[in-house]
């Protein structure tokens, strides 16, 4: 590593007067400076029009040939292969996809009337709800096997939660009527 201050072997020639030398003058300017108002002149003869110097290509007359009436037929479309399925319309389902099932409505609102039942369980909605939940989940099961329509898993969790309910609500009430019935003596003091 070198002492950033010690003299450098070319700075032994230069004097020792303890003045720099000035810098160089820059060199002249390539080009002339702009017109005041920062834009050059226009030329003398004005700006000629692009037209002029490029003419418009020309094209043979022979490439295209005006067709007789009747003369082109109407445009054909590819058919299918024999033994292949028909080409799909504007609005079908397009190849490879299958069109989808409907889902069954009677699923949905089982699932529906079962979840909100357990929910609501600290009203009257839980006996409506749930025995909802169970009747048209069974019957949505029975449609979904006949039509092979979706909503299979919803049915399913309607059944199952609505019976699930119905349980815990007759463990509840058999619960009650065990205790009155067993311990005479919490009412006595009413």
């Amino acid at each position: 590593m070198t002492d950033p201050i010690a003299p450098r072997p070319d700075d032994a020639a230069a004097p020792d007067s303890g003045a720099t030398a000035p810098p160089a003058p820059p060199a002249a300017a390539p080009y002339a400076p702009p017109a005041p108002g920062g834009y050059a002149p226009p030329p003398a003869g004005g700006y000629a029009h692009p037209s002029a110097a490029y003419a418009p290509p020309s094209y043979p007359s022979s490439a295209y040939v005006q067709p007789s009436a009747g003369a082109v037929p109407p445009p054909t479309y590819r058919q299918p292969a024999p033994g292949m399925p028909p080409v799909p319309t504007y609005g079908g389902t397009p190849y490879g996809y299958a069109p989808v099932a409907p889902t069954n409505g009677l699923a949905i609102t089982s699932m529906v009337a079962s979840l909100a039942g357990v929910v609501f369980a600290w009203t009257w909605v839980l006996a409506l709800g749930v025995v909802v939940g169970v009747i048209t989940g069974h019957i949505a099961l029975n449609q979904i096997r006949q039509t092979g329509a979706r909503g299979r898993g919803m049915a399913l969790t309607g059944v199952i939660v609505g019976w699930i309910a119905i349980g815990f609500a007759v463990m509840s009430v058999l619960a009650v009527v065990i205790w009155a019935t067993t311990a005479p003596f919490a009412f006595a003091a009413l």
